[in-house]
């Protein structure tokens, strides 16, 4: 084998890895932004009412106590997301504890996840949705309200 040979597939193969590499790490190092709600949730006509209390532990640390209407969030990175609730149904009551393991979507930042819901287990998309900024919302309707002016006094010329 020549050395031009050699140094062409030497370069294929370094590449080849690097690719392979980045997308490896784009899915195991995606980081999402999980937001629980301990909120009442209407579906098919039914309702599931909020906790009294919620505590919510991600990676063996206290990340949220939610009464009702609160909620909390945490930091995670990769798909396969874990939680450990304490769940408090109405005052006075001894709390249980529970363990959740979700499997996160790549394609969603933000993800709020209904606690109620999950408990009842209800599917997915009843629990689970993509969070959206209010305030991305309101410059979205300033962007569209924009009046345009001439700046320079030409009118219509």
């Amino acid at each position: 084998m020549t050395d031009t040979k050699r140094k062409w597939l030497v370069r294929c193969a370094v590449i080849v890895f690097i690719l392979a590499l980045a997308a490896l790490m784009m899915i195991l190092g995606r980081g999402h932004t999980v937001y629980f709600d301990n909120k009442t949730l209407e579906y098919n006509g039914e309702t599931y009412s909020a906790k009294q209390r919620i505590n919510v532990d991600v990676t063996g640390a206290k990340t949220a106590k939610l009464s009702k209407r609160d909620r909390g969030m945490a930091t995670w990175i990769g798909q396969n997301f874990t939680m450990d609730l304490e769940i408090t149904e109405n005052k006075g009551d001894e709390p249980v504890k529970k363990t959740v393991s979700l499997k996160l979507p790549y394609n969603m930042d933000g993800i709020v996840v209904n606690l109620p819901g999950l408990l009842a287990d209800l599917p997915r998309e009843a629990w689970m949705s993509e969070f959206v900024s209010m305030a991305a919302e309101t410059e979205a309707e300033e962007a569209e309200d924009e009046i345009v002016t001439d700046d320079f006094g030409l009118g219509d010329f």
